[in-house]
């Protein structure tokens, strides 16, 4: 990941459409008053609430490699339990009852060693339930990286492509079935309703268009690698007859408990 830090701002600027997916997977977590709950990479802690609405008596911790997104968190909900913690690289202490994580171990490198980290966090009939953005996988996902392996810049944005670490369906199910004996899988496209094409380039440079634009080395590099994004952009995602453009976001879930041993 990118040594720059993330902006809070305009992460939060879209929190609808980051929200939702949240919304979707808190709501298929079938656990009865979990006593300890671990969000890992809570950003400014918007997703977090969710669980703090379901579940209100129970203990959640928040955690995040970005110290601007843990103050942010801090500042906006000061009651609750924020912790500056890599999950990637560092020792995560305690058990919980529910392991979470919305769109963010596409951060996090080797996820096979990332999901068996995950079971060793879980207590007896603990959970894990995860949402992956499906990046690759979407049009623009892969006009960036078109853009990134044949533009100019493909020998400062080469080693990018590996920032985001994204696998499909089978590979999550194979690594989650050594340690979990009930998995529950299921994807979503999310039709979000952008004001213009504009808006989704601003959205994603925020998130997956980040890294490729903070190595670049001017301003002029900068614009014009995300003009080219946004004719791309422009060229997949048709302006609807009000002037909208819909802007569909895949997203992977997966929900998974506990093996008996």
């Amino acid at each position: 990941m990118s040594n720059k830090d993330w902006n809070p701002e305009l992460y939060l600027k879209f929190n609808k459409e980051r929200i939702q997916p949240s919304i979707d997977l808190v709501s298929r977590i079938n656990y009865d008053q979990p006593k300890k709950i671990i969000d890992i990479g809570c950003g400014p802690g918007n997703s977090t609430q969710i669980l703090v609405q379901k579940w209100p008596d129970a203990q959640i911790i928040g955690i995040d490699n970005s110290p601007a997104m843990i103050e942010k968190a801090k500042k906006d909900f000061p009651l609750q339990e924020w912790k500056l913690i890599d999950a990637g690289k560092e020792k995560i202490d305690g058990k919980f009852d529910i392991v979470f994580s919305n769109a963010a171990i596409q951060w996090i490198p080797n996820h096979n060693i990332l999901i068996e980290k995950f079971h060793h966090l879980l207590n007896k009939d603990g959970q894990v339930a995860v949402q992956i953005p499906l990046f690759w996988d979407m049009p623009l996902g892969k006009a960036i990286a078109d853009i990134a392996e044949n533009s100019q810049w493909a020998k400062l944005t080469k080693n990018i492509l590996g920032t985001l670490t994204i696998h499909n369906h089978s590979y999550y199910y194979n690594q989650l079935s050594s340690f979990f004996n009930f998995i529950e899988m299921w994807k979503t496209d999310y039709f979000h309703i952008m004001e213009s094409h504009n808006s989704i380039l601003e959205m994603i440079k925020s998130t997956g268009l980040k890294p490729f634009i903070e190595v670049l080395k001017n301003k002029d590099d900068k614009e014009k690698f995300e003009n080219l994004v946004l004719e791309n952009i422009k060229k997949e995602y048709l302006q609807q007859l009000n002037g909208k453009v819909l802007f569909p976001f895949k997203r992977l879930f997966f929900i998974a408990r506990q093996k008996h041993i």
